[in-house]
């Protein structure tokens, strides 16, 4: 099986770099700048709580020199997606797979969410018959380029149709990531594995960006800790009008993340000078809960403070 990852941030090699260690697939990764470079020199580097180890898939910034691919798994910030429509091309063979494994609302959802995906160019050169939807769980760093620090142990990368189905393509990427350290995952409600990730994003993202510090140093307030539970039942009801209620125990879901001494990506973003998810983390699920007739005073305060603090539009 052939898998390129389309983007070589933190996320994406840490996917490469577990997908080369299950050893299931032959990979390749669409890098730039001084990460593409190391890559090509020394490979990646993963520490991890599970050990560290090098992987070495192949790195390439330009598309065509890789070919049609049996899957991409697409790693990019959401900004970022409208811009992988216009270079995918070459990697699209007549069964290639694309999965979109991002942050927040992907531009799948709705087409009334104009803001996700301008003038519709992923829907028209990658197409909804290709795309998967995807999940990831790893709080990890580029901490120099070629080398991701990983923070948490129970990684994973959840895959899902659109349509909810199961499908051979779908089972296919999920074994090739699946292994020690990573497992993958191949879900019937990706929607609701969205929603469940989305709420540790509405919880700590927009109040990171305002204490600009990381979650276990920003938590340790108990009034702060106090709005990001209000943040979360307020996602919860979003995700229940919508018709995803997220199951078990959310909470201590969100009490488990906030320990970590770990800047949300949103954060890590701000810092280095790059666009900002701001649209599907924050602006969308905002959207929809006015669609959806939620009230979320909470979240739309923090949210209009975050925007300020970061000129966003």
């Amino acid at each position: 099986m052939k898998i390129t990852v389309f983007g070589a941030g933190a996320i994406g090699s840490h996917v490469a770099a577990r997908l080369c260690a299950a050893g299931r697939a032959e990979v390749s990764v669409i890098a730039r700048g001084p990460q593409l470079e190391a890559i090509r020199a020394k490979g990646i580097t993963v520490e991890a709580p599970d050990g560290s180890f090098n992987a070495r898939p192949r790195a390439e910034q330009d598309a065509a020199s890789l070919g049609p691919q049996d899957a991409v798994i697409v790693t990019v910030k959401a900004p970022a997606v409208p811009s992988v429509a216009a270079a995918i091309g070459p990697l699209l063979g007549p069964e290639t797979a694309v999965a979109f494994v991002i942050n927040g609302i992907p531009w799948w959802w709705g087409e009334n969410l104009t803001t996700l995906d301008p003038g519709g160019v992923v829907r028209a050169e990658v197409g909804l018959a290709r795309t998967l939807g995807g999940v990831v769980w790893s709080a990890c760093t580029v901490t120099e380029p070629g080398v991701v620090k990983v923070q948490t142990a129970a990684n994973r990368v959840i895959f899902g149709e659109l349509d909810n189905q199961t499908s051979p393509r779908l089972q296919a990427l999920a074994a090739a990531l699946d292994g020690p350290g990573m497992g993958g995952v191949a879900t019937t409600d990706i929607r609701t594995a969205i929603w469940t990730k989305l709420l540790n994003n509405l919880t700590n993202g927009p109040i990171c960006l305002l204490t600009r510090q990381d979650m276990k140093t920003t938590f340790a307030d108990p009034v702060i800790l106090a709005a990001a539970k209000a943040v979360m039942h307020e996602g919860l009801a979003i995700a229940q009008a919508l018709g995803h209620p997220v199951p078990g125990d959310p909470e201590a879901q969100i009490l488990r993340s906030v320990v970590l001494a770990h800047k949300p990506s949103i954060l890590q973003d701000l810092e280095a000078g790059r666009a900002l998810e701001f649209e599907a983390l924050l602006s969308v699920p905002l959207q929809l809960a006015r669609e959806a007739g939620v009230p979320t005073p909470t979240l739309e305060l923090l949210v209009a403070l975050a925007r300020q603090a970061t000129r966003q539009g």
